[in-house]
């Protein structure tokens, strides 16, 4: 199909002090599967926007190829699963029908209304409707945020199946891992290209990281050396200075100076030295210009305080149910210091567990919970929209420290402007930033995450895993990332339908 090629692309919003690209180049075949990786905010959404011209910016971006953005704008979600998909794009319904067939998934659900369907099924039938076109280059943003890990599996087999290219942003590392062959990385306002899976990347990366550490270490010995060299020429110049105005007379030894051919000779020396000092400062700012930014993952805070029991949680065949029964019945005990991770497929009770542990389910229940009296749980929740207003009166509300709160916050990549943005007017990965800052700077003894990744980058994730293998918490968590529960949890139960 192509290239897609940017020269000296140069952007950044006005309200922000830094630029998000700066003279950035890069040359893409469209014909790669690409996974797109950078820090929260550092302009992965942006650059695709960029590729659809939706902002002015300096440079060039050449490609002989149109655009399709996934998740594509739905105007009205009352209607047919169809008709929505009509409205967005002309297309033969045998072409839908085709894609949900590969992605697994059940076609009849064209003919309800949109805004009944799951948030896997809405993902799916969006992805059928820009795979529907091989006229346009997919540009596909965050596609596995509602799906459980079997849908990601499906839909992982589904892309790395197809023969066309597209760019992938998502912050699953085992889904992009699966399905990419190539990496654009965006690193220090510069868009850099690996060949070769996440796993790859990371590997590339790390190695170059490394590199540049030992050259900085090097270099900065080397600095250090100057700088000492430089400070001895100059302590010796000075002096040398001085001493042309020395004795003319030394009592007893019958010596006379000339004062003059002294000042003379001072003055040279003082001369040479001067410049060799201003040769050394030189060779410092030659040096450190060569010092590369390297960036770092912050380690982020988190408020455990280990309960005196050695048992938080002892389930005894816990069945819940809304009329119906969502899973079979699950025993199980959380022990201080470990970390469950409940698994199953949307709509399998993985919520309604949560809830029923915190005292908010609806439904019916059978089986037996004990959980110590007064033992102080921290929540992080799928939805969160009724966090609003500053963070200082968010802060104050939950009886959390101001301070950690915002040290948490900037540490997962929340830009210090956006502090003074109140709450319910921030993105929705701000929004889910805050919700987690909140949590872990919540004194507890069980923390309880339900998805909590979603809205992240993998290095959010792996902020989260180096503090939770430093501190070891009680945690039972909901999350359908792979890699991240590998990294976590120390048992896994999964829940089985009837």
């Amino acid at each position: 199909m192509g290239n897609i090629e940017f020269k000296q692309v140069t952007f950044g919003f006005d309200n922000q002090a830094q630029l998000l690209f700066d003279k950035a180049n890069l040359t893409i075949d469209t014909s790669w599967k690409l996974g797109l990786i950078g820090r929260n905010g550092r302009g992965k959404t942006t650059l695709l926007n960029l590729l659809q011209d939706v902002y002015p910016y300096q440079g060039t971006i050449t490609h002989q190829v149109s655009f399709n953005y996934f998740p594509q704008a739905i105007r009205d979600a009352s209607q047919l699963t169809y008709d929505v998909l009509n409205e967005v794009a002309t297309v033969e319904i045998w072409q839908i029908e085709k894609e949900l067939q590969l992605m697994q998934t059940d076609d009849a659900l064209l003919w309800r209304p949109f805004v009944s369907l799951s948030g896997g099924e809405k993902t799916k039938v969006l992805l059928a409707l820009l795979f529907s076109d091989h006229n346009h280059f997919p540009l596909i943003d965050e596609p596995t945020n509602h799906l459980d890990l079997q849908a990601r599996k499906h839909i992982a087999q589904y892309l790395k199946d197809k023969k066309q290219g597209f760019i992938l942003v998502s912050h699953d590392r085992s889904f992009v891992n699966e399905v990419v062959d190539h990496v654009i990385a965006i690193e220090k306002q510069q868009l850099m290209i690996y060949q070769g899976n996440f796993a790859t990347y990371e590997e590339q990366k790390g190695q170059r990281d490394q590199y540049e550490l030992d050259q900085n270490k090097k270099l900065k010995t080397e600095i250090g050396r100057l700088k000492h060299t430089a400070s001895e020429k100059a302590e010796w110049s000075h002096g040398r200075e001085k001493g042309k105005f020395g004795n003319r007379h030394v009592a007893g030894s019958g010596a006379i100076f000339d004062r003059g051919a002294i000042g003379a000779r001072a003055a040279r020396t003082m001369k040479r030295s001067k410049t060799l000092v201003h040769q050394m400062e030189n060779k410092i700012d030659s040096k450190e210009q060569l010092l590369k930014e390297i960036e770092t993952i912050d380690m982020l805070t988190m408020n455990y305080q280990p309960s005196y029991h050695k048992t938080l949680i002892t389930v005894k065949n816990l069945q819940l149910a809304y009329e119906k029964s969502l899973f079979e019945p699950i025993s199980f005990q959380l022990v201080k210091g470990e970390r469950i991770a409940i698994q199953g497929n949307n709509g399998a009770g993985k919520t309604a567990i949560i809830n029923y542990l915190l005292g908010t389910f609806t439904g019916q229940s059978v089986g037996d919970v004990t959980i110590p009296a007064n033992i102080r749980i921290s929540y992080v929740r799928q939805n969160y929209e009724n966090n609003t207003g500053t963070l200082a009166e968010f802060a104050t509300a939950h009886h959390l420290s101001y301070e950690i709160l915002l040290n948490n916050l900037h540490k997962l990549g929340v830009e210090r402007h956006v502090f003074n943005t109140r709450i319910e007017n921030m993105s929705m990965g701000q929004r889910k930033r805050v919700e987690l800052a909140k949590s872990l700077a919540t004194p507890a003894a069980l923390f309880i995450w339900d998805e909590p990744l979603n809205y992240l980058d993998v290095f959010n994730q792996e902020q989260l895993e180096q503090i939770i293998q430093l501190v070891q918490p009680t945690m039972l968590i909901v999350e359908h990332d792979e890699t991240f529960l590998n990294n976590i949890a120390t048992q896994v139960i999964k829940l089985q339908h009837e």
